[in-house]
């Protein structure tokens, strides 16, 4: 998928940058840094490469540089927590070819390899790098070094990693800019919950049906209505989760047009009934 280009500003002039997140998320964007983030206090839906998923309190990724990706939070009371999140931005040229070709590395040379995919971290593994990645915040030179070797070496050890996007997943972005699936991402995450046909979203790109069909799929890896048949249920497994709304009224309230098509869906990609999903819960 095409996403805008951000630039990462290293205020102290260095290759690592490490800070808090304070900002709403929601922009599709890439950039050539890799990029740990560390969610603390909020939950919602994340969408890196071909993946969409929901997120909860001490979320930990590692992403590496120009896979597109996105934070959606959910609010409360239409507002975030501050420092709600830490993230790290740094370049693998940064480490150097040399450096990372010495054997005490492999095991780091193997992480950026993995990384390639996205990779997520048990919640026991995000708790223990946290204290790091906030030293990272505080800290220079050496110091902030230590700090970031010691995120790496709790990720390399890490027994219960994944990886995040599938292993068909085809990178794709374009430096110039290109905004056309900047734009129908954005679409979608304002209006999932409104009849969106492929006629209409194909008029967001610019584009045939037929050829926004090819084009999406192509560098998605999903068909349009799989990916948002995707953000209808991870939208509809934080409400059956966190709200006491009706089922019909989650399923209402998440663009599916009958509670039957709703159930349908859900037990596709969860396995399980709404009913049984929230159950796990209670």
């Amino acid at each position: 998928m095409i996403a805008e280009l951000e630039k990462i500003s290293y205020d102290d002039g260095g290759g690592f940058r490490a800070s808090y997140i304070t900002d709403s998320g929601g922009f599709w964007h890439f950039h050539p840094e890799n990029e740990i983030v560390l969610n603390i206090k909020c939950n919602g839906t994340r969408i890196i490469g071909d993946s969409v998923e929901l997120f909860d309190l001490y979320d930990m990724v590692f992403i590496a540089g120009n896979i597109p990706h996105s934070w959606n939070y959910y609010r409360t009371d239409n507002t975030l927590p501050d420092k709600h999140g830490i993230i790290v931005h740094f370049k693998s040229d940064s480490l150097g070819g040399s450096f990372l070709s010495q054997h005490e590395l492999h095991n780091l040379k193997e992480l950026l390899r993995e990384a390639e995919r996205g990779i997520a971290f048990s919640v026991e593994d995000a708790k223990k790098a946290e204290k790091y990645l906030e030293q990272m915040i505080k800290n220079k030179g050496i110091d902030k070094m230590i700090d970031f070797f010691q995120v790496i070496k709790i990720m390399s050890a890490s027994a219960k990693k994944g990886y995040i996007c599938s292993e068909n997943y085809r990178l794709a972005f374009d430096e110039r800019g290109n905004k056309k699936m900047s734009d129908v991402y954005t679409y979608i995450r304002e209006n999932y919950f409104k009849p969106i046909s492929l006629g209409k979203i194909s008029k967001v790109a610019k584009m045939s049906p037929f050829t926004f069909s090819r084009y999406f799929k192509k560098n998605c890896g999903a068909g349009f209505v799989e990916y948002l048949n995707r953000v209808r249920i991870n939208k509809a497994c934080y409400l059956l989760r966190e709200t006491e709304y009706q089922v019909h009224d989650i399923s209402s309230e998440c663009g599916f047009v009958s509670i039957s098509n709703f159930n349908k869906h859900f037990l596709k990609t969860e396995g399980i009934s709404p009913k049984e999903y929230r159950a796990q819960f209670k």
